[in-house]
């Protein structure tokens, strides 16, 4: 448990919209600091859950074996108020920026939409047309990405919060560590409703099968993740959910929901229950199907 409180401050400034950002220093690397949202939704709730939900999405794509920022869970106090925050390690260096994958797509001058455009062909033809980072080590981490985010159900996975790291001094481009996880887990469940669903099968299917949606649409809607990882229709999907299910070990996920600081009994039953729940019943029911498929297409 770490006071950030008194850390050295510095310069640094971060954008993005889910709560206030600062730089810190801890034992001599730079951090951002993330505080925790108004929970927007659920008024109820003082602070939605989102640095929580940052610190457990990150080290589940750790879990995973997939390159991701580093963060710390702690305190800062202010005015006498104690809030929960989370720490991101900021992974840039003198020679390295930070460019998202909407920059990246920018650059295809004859593309329908803007780099913050989502429809998945545009995204899939962007991949292709880009000359910067190979496309297939670039559609690789996007579809692995995918399957991660739909495990944790990650609503907020856009063109914006995912990318690469620019050396000015080489000209070259490599992908970033995965950051920006605070949009899953259900940040805005209170206890009350975390109680609900976990009392109510009904409850917990509306969260697996109905929401959240991928920020990546097609044909103009929000994808559903059962739905589209069920249909196995698209190969680079299909791959990703083999490559990556066999590397989610449930056992470690617990013991990562039970050892983390500052939520409740009630808190760790409710992540541990969803993230059983929807890697059964998406992840592990879409590879039976898209299995059975093969097969009947080898008879």
């Amino acid at each position: 448990m770490i006071d950030f409180s008194t850390l050295p401050r510095r310069n640094k400034t971060y954008a993005g919209a889910n709560g206030s950002k600062i730089a810190v220093m801890y034992e001599n690397e730079l951090y951002m600091l993330k505080f925790p949202g108004a929970a927007r939704l659920n008024k109820g709730m003082s602070y939605a859950n989102g640095c929580i939900c940052e610190y457990l999405g990150s080290h589940i794509f750790e879990v995973v074996g997939i390159p991701v920022q580093e963060t710390l869970l702690g305190t800062f106090t202010r005015s006498g108020k104690e809030k929960i925050v989370v720490a991101c390690k900021d992974f840039t260096t003198p020679d390295t920026v930070i460019q998202d994958f909407a920059s990246l797509k920018n650059t295809i001058i004859d593309s329908e939409h803007n780099g913050y455009g989502t429809e998945l062909s545009d995204i899939l033809r962007a991949m292709d047309e880009q000359q910067a980072i190979d496309p297939i080590i670039l559609k690789r981490r996007f579809w692995d990405m995918f399957i991660v985010d739909a495990l944790i159900g990650n609503w907020d996975r856009h063109n914006g919060n995912w990318g690469f790291l620019y050396n000015s001094r080489t000209d070259e481009m490599t992908l970033a560590p995965v950051f920006d996880c605070g949009s899953s887990l259900f940040p805005q469940a209170d206890e009350d409703i975390m109680q609900t669903v976990l009392d109510d099968p009904a409850e917990r299917d509306v969260r697996i099968f109905k929401m959240p949606l991928s920020g990546i649409k097609q044909d103009g809607q929000k994808i559903n993740y059962y739905d589209f990882i069920y249909a196995g229709k698209n190969p680079g999907c299909n791959t990703a959910l083999k490559r990556i299910l066999p590397r989610i070990d449930m056992g470690r996920i617990n013991q990562l929901v039970d050892d983390t600081p500052y939520i409740s009994d009630l808190q760790k039953r409710f992540y541990k229950t969803m993230l059983a729940e929807r890697r059964e019943k998406i992840l592990v029911k879409a590879l039976q199907r898209i299995r059975q498929r093969e097969n009947e297409l080898a008879r």
